[in-house]
């Protein structure tokens, strides 16, 4: 089924992107930024999102990626602007982006694995009434496979009413962005994915990245390529995670290094070094989730080898989050009820402000689980995020010990080893890999523990300073 009008050129000069969030909020503003003769605008229903993306304090953008503060203090107000006037920017464009939340569903069929579309569909729907003229719809959102058809779906029903100019075309056109990396990663990207069936549609989309990126680096597929592509390429790097991690382990138990493994086996050309840096296991928006998602889809298509083959990755990082907790409370004499553990990041990487399936969200968990008072310092995520994570309100420890696990946020490192018996660092922050190991041994219990779950830390300086050392992957 085609629903895209016969267009020998479909020229592009007003944008509009449908949430504002990560994807949404820095590609739209690089888009912006890279071709000022266009108008972009980004909009979401929640109003107090689009004010902080308009807040003069640049500082204060709801979304912390490094170099994005300025990306967005030249385009906007010249050809970037964020609103609540959804139908208002969507009548006015030529080109609407899809990139709303597509979460795993938490009820009914597929729930735990199959992606929730409803912001999609709603989406969709709202497209298809305020839509004027010919329109191309692009799904930026990571969609299971063939969600192009229920787009499709709904856009072409809204073409049987009275206005019979108005037309669609349905592209998907995936995002490859790294977070920690968004903007250098939209900027000089190692490509650019659109799939379509509109010839046209896709040469206008294509043309607008054009501006910026290297011809070569714009691919073409059908829908469903492309739609898989990126399901795809977040397994494969998940899975190279969830593969150093289970050798890390291995490390740990046999005295052999997973770093010295890991640089042997990065230097064969048909490896490569990236993605084998062993940790606490994958977090962020995108990996869990899509490899659910193709575990549900698999099953749905009778690959059950397939599936249980992908589901195994996911398996294997729970275990290593759960393995690392345990370890911490083996390693302080089988309890941590009532100890302070002073853990030092909560978000899922260095370099932003997500905690969207963060490792230290789980590992914290099972610690206070066990009865642990965590004072927790992370340079970007505030308490109201670490709270709504955890399930619990900090709580100071002057009257948090003694009782069930609690938390409490802290300033900086000296503060939150300030009577800690442990040091957990979760997040490979760069401020971490230098810290003050007799400074910090000072104002700590004895025996002082330091649990690097990045391996970042001056393990040999923390040592000398009177620290029991455990390093991941380090035997």
């Amino acid at each position: 089924m085609t629903i895209s009008a016969s267009h020998s050129s479909l020229g592009i000069t007003n944008i509009c992107c449908i949430g504002a969030g990560y994807v949404g909020g820095p590609t739209m503003a690089v888009i912006a930024d890279r071709c000022p003769h266009l108008t972009v605008t980004v909009v979401d229903l929640n109003a107090e999102r689009i004010a902080a993306w308009n807040d003069p304090d640049l500082s204060l953008l709801p979304v912390f990626e490094p170099g994005l503060d300025a990306v967005v203090g030249r385009a906007r107000g010249r050809s970037l602007f964020f609103s609540t006037a959804v139908d208002e920017a969507i009548a006015s464009a030529d080109l609407v982006f899809l990139s709303v939340n597509t979460p795993t569903k938490t009820r009914g069929a597929g729930a735990g694995r199959a992606s929730d579309l409803r912001w999609v569909e709603a989406s969709a729907r709202q497209v298809a009434a305020a839509a004027t003229g010919h329109t191309i719809v692009v799904e930026k959102s990571t969609l299971p496979v063939r969600t192009a058809e229920a787009v499709k779906a709904i856009l072409s029903a809204s073409q049987g009413g009275t206005d019979s100019s108005k037309t669609f075309s349905v592209l998907s056109n995936p995002e490859f962005l790294a977070e920690g990396t968004a903007v250098s990663d939209l900027e000089n990207p190692d490509r650019v994915l659109i799939g379509g069936e509109d010839p046209a549609a896709i040469e206008a989309l294509a043309s607008l990245y054009a501006h910026w990126v290297a011809p070569e680096r714009i691919l073409r597929t059908n829908l469903w390529s492309s739609e898989l592509s990126k399901l795809t390429a977040n397994a494969f790097l998940a899975q190279r995670i969830s593969s150093i991690n289970s050798i890390a382990a291995f490390c740990e138990a046999t005295g052999a290094d997973v770093q010295d493994v890991a640089r042997a086996i990065g230097t064969d050309s048909r490896i490569g070094p990236r993605f084998l840096q062993s940790g606490p296991g994958f977090g962020g928006s995108c990996f869990q989730k899509d490899i659910l998602n193709l575990v549900y889809l698999c099953q749905h298509y009778g690959l059950h080898e397939v599936a249980a083959y992908w589901e195994q990755v996911v398996a294997l990082n729970d275990w290593q989050k759960q393995r690392i907790a345990r370890l911490v409370v083996q390693r302080l004499f089988g309890t941590v009820s009532g100890k302070r553990i002073a853990v030092l990041g909560f978000a899922f990487k260095a370099d932003t402000n997500d905690t969207r399936e963060a490792p230290a969200i789980h590992i914290c968990r099972d610690l206070l689980e066990e009865g642990a008072h965590l004072a927790i310092h992370d340079p970007k995520v505030p308490a109201t995020q670490i709270a709504r994570d955890l399930g619990q309100a900090p709580q100071h420890a002057s009257s948090a010990l003694g009782r069930d696990g609690s938390w409490e946020l802290c300033d900086s490192p000296m503060e939150a080893a300030n009577g800690a018996d442990a040091l957990l660092i979760l997040t490979e922050w760069t401020a971490f890999r230098s810290l003050p190991w007799p400074d910090l041994a000072a104002v700590m219990r004895r025996p002082s523990w330091l649990f690097d779950a990045r391996a970042i830390a001056d393990a040999d300086a923390a040592r000398a300073a009177g620290f029991q050392v455990w390093q991941v992957g380090r035997g």
